[in-house]
């Protein structure tokens, strides 16, 4: 990451300024409301069993949640599970990561807002690299690397973040968080970025 981490405590500290506001129902782990939120601030565990058939669910799962939340990636400790798993959608269509680990970054994406589902309706600038290499595993099992760029190294870096205990309110420019009313939230009014 570019932008240093904030203080410890700092992210609580907003937890607490925000307590009670959920603008949504979506089964995600909220940060500071759910129960068992915590979750969230673990690393997660590398998956090691691929024919494990509760792990094709728990994606099937996923997908339909990041769709519904209209989100554009959801990491497993978001749906209350500790596991190295997340899913996507760039634009390019879904896709699933296990074990995902960034092995190279460069260049800076500035200024673009960023939001989680976990944090609903709040929003900041987190400066993100523009370029990553990442590997990681499919499904499958099979061992897979890849280029990502822009918009899609932005979200595999904030949904990996997750896998860590990182949250993007940790790296945003405190200056820049702020929340969204429910209506632009939801995208019903204004121009609300899409959430990540």
């Amino acid at each position: 990451m570019s932008s240093p981490a904030t203080a410890p405590g700092k992210a609580d500290a907003l937890a607490d300024k925000y307590d009670g506001i959920v603008f949504d129902d979506t089964p995600v782990v909220k940060y500071g409301d759910t129960p068992g939120w915590e979750i969230l601030r673990r690393v997660a565990e590398p998956v090691t069993d691929f024919a494990d058939p509760t792990l094709t669910t728990l994606i099937a799962e996923m997908r339909e949640i990041m769709y519904s939340a209209h989100g554009v990636g959801l990491a497993a400790p978001q749906v209350n599970r500790s596991i190295r798993l997340l899913v996507y959608d760039a634009g390019d269509g879904f896709r699933t990561l296990l074990n995902p680990t960034i092995i190279k970054k460069k260049g800076d994406q500035f200024e673009p807002e960023e939001g989680c589902l976990s944090i609903p309706g709040l929003r900041g600038v987190v400066r993100r690299a523009s370029e990553i290499v990442i590997k990681a595993q499919e499904p499958d099992g099979k061992h897979v690397q890849f280029k990502a760029k822009d918009f899609e190294a932005r979200i595999l870096l904030h949904e990996v973040d997750h896998l860590n205990g990182v949250l993007f309110i940790d790296l945003a420019d405190p200056a820049t968080l702020h929340m969204l009313t429910p209506a632009e939230d939801r995208g019903e009014v204004g121009n609300a970025p899409p959430k990540e």
